[in-house]
């Protein structure tokens, strides 16, 4: 008889492995247990930490990042950056980003053609990425506005999307410096301004790390993500895999066919768990945390009525990005957004209760006293985000 995994049980399982009812030893651990902090957003990465960890997050995050190097920035799932454990990074290069690679450097040879840059995109983008290369491995480290001094390519500009709202210009240089960090030629080192500032430096991942990152089979690769997810955020449904990842169907089919799970029943239909984790485990004590845009917890399934309700459309952007979130055992009960003057204001989108109402006071008060002078605001903007900061 298959198991059923109740939506409690599910909430309870996600309190305690994301460590927002327990708080994690370390940001490494953190970071390892949630296969990866989002850094789309570099706010992120630190209000995440600070969620889930209750020491100097910023700190503790700094001297990973920069000084020890024991995490690092890097494209994985989705194209999208994490912060994750450098001995994780070569996953997510093999088991994700590097099946982009194709993908994008056909694009940008299209585009490069079809916009008269050059008849013959591929010779010069293999002359640009050389002269990337060289000029990165002369400086050390520098930002995409210094490489523009020494490669003159980097001031050509790219239209995209023509005739659409949405449409624009890009430089050539932030796609050639997508295209390397893809591959793990590059990787984004400190950026040049505080914990907010998305304007990096850019650096060679040998100069970074030391190391080349190892080579890994792509297929185990992926694997040993689909395991690790698992033990995280499952009991999951396949499509919540699949969306994480990236992956294809057939890659995902794999990946799970190499992993010894088990099926469950769950209150959305069909779901897949790690074999033996079918047992209940005890609920934690009540607990509140408020989450920044992008959190990984939020982010981390694609089916996602078991503990967002009906709060997508106040929350989520229309491309599907999160915003900053109030979470109550297990479940998101509201919003918050912190204003220029400094306040963390907030507004609960259902009745938690009085006791429940207190725990989210109290915590808009440790989050507020944590920002001091520093002000954040998410990358994408949701409706209820750009309500309170009206």
């Amino acid at each position: 008889m298959t198991p059923t995994i109740t939506t409690e049980q599910r909430r309870a399982r996600l309190a305690v492995r994301h460590h927002l009812a327990n708080p994690g030893p370390d940001v490494a651990t953190v970071a390892s247990d949630l296969v990866g902090l989002h850094s789309s957003d570099p706010a992120t990465v630190y209000l995440a930490a600070r969620a889930r960890y209750a020491g100097d997050a910023a700190g503790a995050l700094d001297a990973a990042l920069y000084d020890e190097r024991t995490l690092v920035r890097i494209l994985g799932m989705r194209r999208t950056m994490f912060v994750v454990p450098t001995a994780d990074a070569a996953l997510l290069q093999h088991g994700c980003a590097q099946a982009y690679v194709p993908g994008e450097r056909k694009r940008l040879v299209g585009m490069l053609e079809d916009q008269g840059i050059t008849a013959d995109g591929a010779a010069w983008l293999d002359a640009v990425v050389a002269a990337t290369v060289a000029a990165l491995e002369r400086r050390g480290e520098a930002t995409a506005t210094e490489l523009r001094d020494d490669v003159a390519a980097f001031r050509e500009q790219l239209t995209f999307g023509e005739g659409k709202t949405w449409g624009g210009t890009v430089g050539v240089s932030t796609r050639i410096l997508f295209l390397l960090a893809t591959d793990g030629t590059i990787l984004r080192a400190r950026p040049k301004g505080s914990w907010t500032s998305a304007a990096y430096r850019w650096t060679s991942t040998v100069r970074w790390l030391g190391v080349e990152l190892p080579p890994v089979d792509p297929a185990e690769a992926r694997a040993t993500l689909a395991r690790r997810w698992l033990a995280t955020f499952g009991p999951a449904t396949f499509d919540d895999l699949k969306w994480w990842t990236g992956w294809t169907v057939t890659n995902t089919r794999k990946a799970l066919a190499a992993v010894d799970t088990g099926d469950v029943s769950l209150e959305e239909g069909d779901g897949i768990a790690l074999a033996g984790d079918a047992e209940p485990i005890e609920p934690p004590a009540p607990w509140v945390r408020f989450l920044p845009g992008l959190d990984p917890t939020t982010m981390g399934w694609k089916v996602r009525g078991w503990y967002l309700g009906p709060h997508g459309p106040a929350l989520f952007d229309r491309n599907g990005n999160a915003g900053p979130t109030i979470w109550h055992d297990g479940r998101v009960v509201g919003g918050w957004a912190q204003r220029s003057d400094g306040e963390v204001a907030y507004r609960l989108l259902e009745d938690v209760g009085t006791a429940a109402h207190a725990l989210v006071e109290a915590e808009a008060g440790r989050l507020r006293t944590w920002l001091g002078d520093d002000r954040v605001t998410p990358r994408f903007a949701t409706p209820l985000q750009a309500e309170l900061t009206r």
